[in-house]
């Protein structure tokens, strides 16, 4: 993986360990979106895309924040 890579998936694991940090960024990221997308009047193709992309990332920023971070996996044997 390179390194850029590592950085920014580890930059985001850190945001979303921090819920408060993470419903800001999250709603930074949601509402713009909300408007590009309902009372906008830009037609162009690729500001629709980029305000479903970052409309997404801000709405599962949120949920995270509200829901917490769960483990991939839960070993059956430990415990």
């Amino acid at each position: 993986m390179p390194r850029f890579e590592r950085r920014a998936r580890g930059a985001i694991l850190r945001l979303i360990r921090r819920r408060v940090l993470s419903a800001i960024v999250g709603l930074a990221l949601a509402a713009p979106a909300v408007w590009v997308e309902f009372f906008s009047q830009v037609d162009a193709w690729w500001v629709d895309g980029l305000a479903l992309v970052a409309g997404a990332t801000g709405i599962a920023l949120l949920w995270t924040a509200w829901t917490g971070v769960v483990p991939d996996w839960i070993d059956e044997g430990s415990g």
